[in-house]
């Protein structure tokens, strides 16, 4: 601002999300701590009630997560209970339909990187393509069908992978994630949060369990599989302390601004499953010179999702902290509370909300307006048919 001129008005925040979640807290405290004013809340609730909203031209639109609301989650996944696993792929469809009838402002994240973002067969694909390290993974693109156990079986041995993670295209927070580690016929074990009721109805547990009966392991997978499935190469990852390591990072404007070691005794190191914080200057100084390769890891992930202001990297150090591959990214990957930004990313001192917040002015300048419809996947939750000549290209990280 030049001498004598006015201070122009403030931004016009408005967040999409469940008003009562702490992430509303969070991040309404940060536009005021920086002088912004408090944000308007835009309900999840009254968007999927309504059909849309419309926004003022001059409002910067921002998006959190729909989770933690029993009556979004209802709308968006059509099961009873907050705690069923099923539905991912009617969740998936429903919240693509959800975004694309948010109308007009100034946006903060893309509707057509959402769509990747939220499939990560999808995801894999378009981190591969970019020549980011990432698990090898023959489902990739969605474009091998996994129809249940069966199919899981066929891919782990046309691939030569004895132990891999099963995820739900669509899942997040661990939910139908299951560790699965195969030693010949008949011996097979899976570690997961994922609880079958009497009735086969699918829970999602604090607690994490094992499995060891296949009949009981393909009666789970083939539950999931309706709302798509994703496999992995479980990749050895490095350890903290005794305990298996990995990392959160968030980047902000293609910045890598924030980052958090978790660490767990099973191979599912979120933080609800029992993972606890690490130490992340412990986790520094044994990757030594290699920190900054894992940080660009991380943005390099993030530069694929141009229009979205922030993202969580998961990145997956193997042993030894020399190498890393990202093995998921995460639209609504900030909330980590208390934890400000890493030495030498602009965002020492602020918390990940106020990070975005100082950002947001010149991603802003890009007029990140949707000029297009997010492509909105099929109702059992498989990926939208892909071009024959559109073949997928796996970067293999390292093991």
């Amino acid at each position: 601002m030049r001498r004598g001129e006015e201070p122009g008005p403030p931004p016009k925040w408005v967040v999409v999300a469940n008003g009562d979640n702490r992430r509303v807290g969070l991040f309404a405290a940060a536009t005021e701590a920086a002088g912004q004013g408090t944000p308007r809340v835009v309900e999840w609730l009254d968007v999927l009630r309504d059909g849309g909203h419309d926004f003022a031209d001059d409002e910067i639109v921002r998006l959190d997560s729909p989770g933690e609301h029993a009556g979004v989650d209802g709308l968006l996944r059509g099961v009873d209970g907050p705690t069923r696993v099923e539905g991912s792929g009617r969740w998936y469809a429903r919240f693509l339909e959800c975004v694309g009838s948010l109308r007009g402002g100034l946006r903060l994240d893309d509707p057509s990187d959402l769509a990747v973002l939220f499939d990560k067969r999808l995801c894999h694909d378009r981190l591969a393509r970019a020549d980011v390290p990432v698990p090898p993974s023959p489902t990739s693109g969605g474009r091998t069908p996994v129809r249940g156990w069966a199919d899981v079986r066929d891919v782990m041995e046309a691939a030569g992978m004895r132990r891999v993670f099963v995820k739900l295209a669509h899942g997040s927070s661990a939910s139908g994630v299951l560790a699965v580690e195969t030693a010949g016929p008949g011996r097979v074990r899976a570690t997961t949060s994922v609880e079958r009721a009497g009735d086969g109805r699918l829970h999602n547990s604090l607690r994490v369990r094992r499995y060891t009966d296949e009949r009981e392991i393909a009666a789970i997978v083939d539950a999931l599989a309706p709302d798509g499935l994703h496999v992995e190469r479980w990749l050895p990852k490095a350890s903290l302390g005794g305990r298996s390591a990995d990392l959160r990072v968030v980047v902000v404007a293609g910045r890598a601004t924030h980052a958090v070691v978790r660490t767990s005794r099973s191979p599912l190191t979120n933080l609800h499953l029992g993972g606890s914080r690490g130490d992340l200057a412990a986790a520094r100084a044994l990757a030594g010179d290699r920190w900054a390769a894992a940080l660009g890891a991380a943005e390099r992930a993030a530069a694929c999702f141009p229009g979205t202001l922030c993202v969580g990297v998961d990145l997956l150090p193997a042993i030894g902290w020399r190498r890393f591959a990202v093995g998921e990214v995460n639209a609504f990957g900030d909330l980590l509370p208390g934890l400000t930004g890493l030495p030498g990313s602009g965002a020492e001192g602020l918390d990940t909300y106020a990070a975005q917040i100082a950002a947001a002015a010149s991603f802003r300048h890009h007029d990140h307006r949707p000029d297009r419809p997010a492509p909105v996947g099929r109702p059992d939750g498989s990926a939208p048919p892909a071009s024959p000549h559109d073949l997928p290209r796996t970067a293999h990280a390292p093991a």
